[in-house]
């Protein structure tokens, strides 16, 4: 899927990222990135949603072998280049708020009946450049019509619970979209005979979403589990408590902190993780020790007397042996 924009937009500059970066830096960088602009963690920031916009873009397609390949390709061809679609009424509109690319220029943004904006982040485009046809006229049969690519930018909650979303193609009915449950980020769907028409009669391509989930301001996917830190005191940690930590559905769950509990300790909740047909993950809350930034006078003399109190050890003496051989 090639845009004609590709030629003034440089991705690797939005994920401030070498054009060699690897797959896993690239997705740390924008993961890094992401956190920072959400939505969630920047409420009324205009600046901050269109920034987190352009960072979901550019992650949509680096993130995405065959376009990564054809963007540098587009890129390296310089700005005589263009492209246009596979065929007459082959291509589909955002219904949240962008074009899924036609080719042709001044495509600009829509809106469909509800409102939203751009929740597929990216765009439509034709399957290939100059297939030439073996229908009636040329060799053998009709051709198949082009297959389609499109990337579907979901939030995190959406891609774990499922949803039906729906594209209005161009001058056709409005095509219903079953996301199913679990969908990892990266993952495609192909969804037959949804694609380009055929140019002579033959069977339409098919339309290939690739999902890209948004970061989570929380939670954080393992698999089929789904990672939380969560804070506790340091009085929490030394006695130990009953502490209420977030699941995914908003409810929160107790569980048990043991006395001498160490920061980073992983405590499992069963059952509360991603549901998929192969299975269901856990909940796994990592424990982060909070330090008290302020004390009061009386609070710091009762710590220097706990302190006092302790035995002469030193937790480190292990570590520095071990480090020396």
């Amino acid at each position: 899927m090639a845009s004609q924009d590709w030629f003034d937009k440089d991705f690797y500059a939005v994920l401030g990222v070498q054009k060699s970066v690897s797959e896993a830096d690239l997705k740390k960088a924008y993961r890094k990135l992401a956190r920072q602009y959400h939505p969630d963690s920047n409420p009324g920031d205009a600046k901050a949603e269109a920034r987190f916009k352009e960072i979901s873009e550019a992650y949509s397609v680096l993130s995405d072998a065959t376009q990564r390949a054809e963007y540098d390709q587009v890129r390296a061809m310089g700005s005589g280049a263009r492209f246009t679609s596979g065929g007459p009424g082959g291509g589909f509109e955002d219904v949240f708020g962008g074009m899924f690319g036609q080719g042709g220029p001044g495509a600009g943004a829509r809106r469909g009946a509800g409102g939203f904006e751009d929740v597929f982040g990216g765009l439509f485009g034709n399957g290939g450049f100059g297939q030439t046809t073996g229908g009636f006229r040329g060799y053998g049969g009709p051709t198949k019509g082009h297959d389609q690519a499109a990337t579907v930018g979901l939030e995190f909650l959406t891609a774990i619970q499922g949803d039906t979303v729906t594209l209005e193609r161009s001058g056709g009915k409005p095509l219903q979209v079953k996301i199913p449950a679990g969908v990892k980020d990266g993952q495609k769907i192909r969804l037959r005979g949804k694609g380009a028409p055929s140019p002579d009669g033959g069977e339409p391509g098919d339309l290939v979403l690739t999902v890209s989930v948004r970061p989570h301001p929380v939670f954080e996917r393992d698999g089929n589990h789904v990672r939380v830190d969560v804070p506790v005191t340091f009085v929490e940690a030394v006695l130990g408590a009953t502490i209420e930590v977030p699941t995914l559905s908003g409810e929160v769950v107790k569980l048990r902190v043991a006395s001498g509990t160490p920061s980073g300790r992983v405590l499992r909740v069963k059952g509360r993780g991603v549901v998929t047909p192969k299975g269901t993950g856990d909940l796994l809350a990592t424990v982060q020790v909070a330090v008290p930034s302020h004390l009061s006078a009386e609070a710091e003399q009762h710590l220097r007397s706990f302190a006092a109190a302790l035995p002469p050890e030193n937790p480190r003496d292990e570590l520095i042996a071990r480090a020396r051989g």
